[in-house]
């Protein structure tokens, strides 16, 4: 498979429309370019496919035509295809029989499941991460969180995100338990959309930041009973924020 330096560039304007049809407008930070080299193509397809879905770019419900992504991405179509295929697995799209390939629609029953699995599997991997987490762990996710304050400070939400995936996960693996890592892995992936809109609402994310503060804290103390509370403070605050979007 052919391989290719890759430059990835995101849109500096996003629009999300609510339930009853209203559209808001966000502006985001100017274009971030993030090289990717060595990537093979149907990767660089997912990706790029893939950040489109979770900031909303491409929305819930829309269809996305093979060629035309193909083109937009500059991509062939049989990366393309087999970016989407993977991405149908990981239900962020589904097939609609004799119509084609449409975006996930977000539904409040999804997030409201996927938050009961995370209260159960993340307030106990938190509990581990207390007791098992080494100092290059607890340092990883001390450099996450100082640059996540960077992007909170001009709140740039697809930044913002992306480090939030990247402290979950860091968590996940200081907790020394590969098959739960795993699971909370596909459950932060399914996330992303909700989290993203979650983000936008008017001072939740510096309130993300300070309880992601507060996990950090009790997982140096080795407060496995502190680090679960904060975890499951964390994770209602985000049911009732996202409850209050769809």
């Amino acid at each position: 498979m052919s391989r290719v330096p890759t430059k990835i560039k995101t849109k500096p304007v996003l629009k999300v429309g609510a339930k009853a049809g209203l559209k808001r407008r966000f502006k985001l930070a100017p274009p971030v370019t993030v090289e990717a080299p060595g990537q093979s193509l149907r990767d660089v397809a997912y990706e790029l496919i893939k950040l489109r879905i979770i900031t909303c770019t491409f929305k819930p419900g829309e269809y996305l035509n093979e060629a035309s992504v193909s083109a937009m991405l500059g991509i062939g179509r049989t990366p393309v295809h087999q970016a989407l295929d993977r991405l149908m697995l990981e239900e962020m799209v589904e097939v609609i029989p004799r119509k084609g390939v449409i975006v996930k629609p977000v539904s409040l029953e999804d997030v409201m499941q996927i938050i009961e699995a995370r209260l159960i599997n993340e307030a106990y991997a938190v509990r581990l991460a207390a007791e098992r987490a080494d100092d290059t762990e607890i340092s990883l996710m001390t450099d996450i969180l100082a640059r996540a304050r960077n992007w909170t400070a001009v709140r740039n939400i697809k930044e913002m995100m992306l480090l939030d995936r990247e402290f979950h996960l860091a968590l996940a693996r200081a907790a020394r338990n590969t098959v739960l890592a795993d699971i909370l892995r596909k459950l932060d992936e399914r996330s992303l959309r909700f989290w993203f809109i979650s983000l936008t609402a008017p001072d939740h994310h510096q309130v993300v930041q300070e309880q992601h503060d507060a996990i950090l804290k009790t997982i140096r103390a080795r407060d496995a009973d502190a680090a679960e509370a904060a975890m499951r403070d964390h994770i209602e605050s985000f049911r009732r924020n996202v409850s209050r979007y769809l």
